[in-house]
């Protein structure tokens, strides 16, 4: 088969694929967002309103973030201490978290019912909690600080890692002190990375949705929200379409400029990583010991809360002080199991489980049939290739609510009348997904060495042989990587597929979702107890990504 063609026939599915479940849907949004009916102006002060607090609240939880992931990222690329690798896969594993599970976590910690408000209730004397955080824009800068910490430290603290040591120690010669070579060396290199990280995490906090919608409360509408509102509960799709408009033109010129940060910060100063070393002096213990204790605060305490709060059984005692009494108990857990009302309706915890694994290993099969001929191609890339690879990250560019408000639009109709589909929640997913399998699949592909196929096929080996004997053992690693990549992400998938699911088929984090916005303290240990599972398996996915350590792959 020519060159040529075979390239050609290995983009196929995966353009194919693009076309229809994203371009397409983006296309219907396009359409009806130019219905003028829409432009009228108690809209455009919507639009204006929700767009100013989406670009305030990013910025603030940017510079957040960084207040917390600059120390982070110095930590961790200079200094060596027990426990840091486990730390720093620690805090990597939010960044995975599902939003309903991180809510959840916050909630367990601080929310009405959390364990620092029932403890000061208790030890206070108090009748209702003293810290109101949920519903507040400090619960919503925390989650979003909680979340994306990560990337401040895996692209920040990669560059301090390459920084050339002989710079630095030119400066001291020359009678630099600490700040000094602070902003005259070090910041100035670092300054590509600085740009990148936080057009990342300012990315993700202006996309953000769960978050938002769990945590901050109907007082709070960003764009994502607002999306959602308008199209899910008030039906104005016009409406919903203009702003799913503005949100994916932001997205997508702050997702170029990220791009063009990522290209100039690839460019290294040391040809090795430079090694960490222990803390010698006073001040240099204090700062490991006092930031790892920040650290393994900030993202073991919410995490650790969840399921305690997940066993524990709280009952108010009929004394004067109103105490309350505190025990273990699994009930919430045998309750997931349990139809309580024997209504017809009623879909219960587990079925919901079994919901979201199936369309998690959907979306793995399908992620890595669309994953593995993309990611051949770009593994030997030409001028095809070159052209077509940003394409491939454009899904990023758009959130999973304006994805799922483009499925609304697009599917809903015949040749393609796939709305009342229960595939249709995978295949979302997968569009979510698949930018991610194909990164983690692209570096084991390139590192095959051509001189070992063509030996195998000297053999008499045919290709499907050549693949399974000297192909599958290099890239198998980076398969099972992938694999857990677009599991985890379809396990905890809450944007899309609140606006996408059947009541009939709702999956773990609308369960969550569900429990969360019922009263009553059953529907809030069901809660935990689902998020508790949710987080325990995405953990051990991360963990598992994070140990296989793949070669050539970049941090982000």
């Amino acid at each position: 088969m020519p060159n040529p063609l075979r390239r050609l026939l290995l983009w196929f599915a995966p353009l194919t694929f693009l076309a229809l479940f994203f371009f397409y849907p983006l296309a219907r949004i396009l359409a009806l967002s130019l219905d003028l009916s829409a432009l009228t102006a108690p809209n455009l002060r919507l639009a204006a309103d929700a767009l100013g607090f989406t670009l305030y609240q990013a910025l603030l939880s940017t510079a957040l973030t960084f207040l917390i992931g600059l120390p982070a990222a110095w930590l961790f690329a200079r200094f060596e201490f027990p426990g840091k690798s486990l730390l720093r896969a620690l805090t990597a594993v939010p960044f995975m978290l599902p939003t309903v599970v991180v809510a959840a976590g916050f909630n367990a910690l601080l929310g009405p019912r959390g364990w620092v408000n029932l403890g000061l209730m208790r030890l206070l004397a108090l009748e209702t909690p003293p810290i109101p955080f949920v519903g507040t824009l400090g619960a919503i800068l925390t989650a979003h600080v909680f979340y994306n910490t990560t990337i401040v430290i895996r692209i920040v603290g990669a560059a301090l890692s390459h920084l050339d040591p002989r710079l630095e120690a030119a400066a001291r010669t020359l009678g630099a002190d600490a700040r000094r070579l602070w902003w005259h060396v070090t910041l100035p290199l670092l300054r590509p990375s600085l740009l990148a990280a936080g057009l990342l995490v300012f990315l993700f906090d202006f996309t953000s949705f769960g978050v938002i919608l769990l945590l901050g409360g109907p007082g709070f509408a960003t764009l994502e929200v607002e999306i959602y509102v308008q199209a899910l509960h008030l039906l104005n799709l016009p409406l919903a379409a203009l702003l799913s408009l503005i949100q994916l033109l932001c997205t997508l010129a702050f997702a170029a400029l990220y791009t063009r940060a990522v290209r100039r910060a690839a460019v290294q100063t040391a040809p090795r990583r430079r090694a960490a070393r222990r803390p010698r002096t006073l001040a240099a213990r204090l700062f490991t010991w006092g930031m790892t204790g920040l650290l393994l605060m900030f993202f073991i305490l919410p995490m650790l809360a969840l399921p305690l709060r997940s066993v524990a059984r709280l009952e108010a005692a009929r004394g004067e002080r109103g105490e309350v009494a505190y025990g273990l108990t699994t009930d919430y857990y045998t309750e997931l199991f349990i139809n309580r009302r024997g209504s017809l309706f009623y879909v219960p915890p587990i079925r919901a489980a079994a919901n979201s694994l199936g369309y998690a290993l959907f979306t793995v099969a399908l992620s890595l049939a669309l994953g593995f001929p993309a990611a051949s191609a770009l593994a030997r890339p030409g001028s095809l290739e070159k052209a077509l690879d940003p394409l491939l990250i454009l899904p990023l560019g758009a959130s999973a609510v304006t994805l799922g408000m483009g499925f609304i639009l697009a599917f809903n109709r015949p040749p393609l009348r796939l709305i009342a589909s229960p595939y249709l929640v995978p295949l979302a997913h997968t569009m979510v997904a698949l930018p991610f399998v194909i990164r983690a699949l692209q570096p084991a592909l390139a590192s095959i060495p051509e001189r070992l196929r063509q030996a195998a096929a000297s053999l008499g080996a045919s290709p499907w042989r050549v693949w399974l004997t000297v192909d599958w053992p290099i890239v198998s690693r980076a398969a099972l990587a992938a694999s857990t990549f677009a599991f985890t992400i379809s396990l905890g998938e809450f944007g899309a597929t609140a606006l996408l699911t059947r009541p009939e088929y709702p999956t773990i984090p609308i369960a969550i979702y569900r429990f969360l916005s019922q009263p009553g303290g059953l529907n809030y240990g069901q809660a935990m107890a689902m998020a508790t599972i949710l987080m325990a398996v995405t953990t051990a996915g991360i963990l598992l990504i994070e140990r296989l350590e793949l070669p050539g792959a970049r941090e982000w």
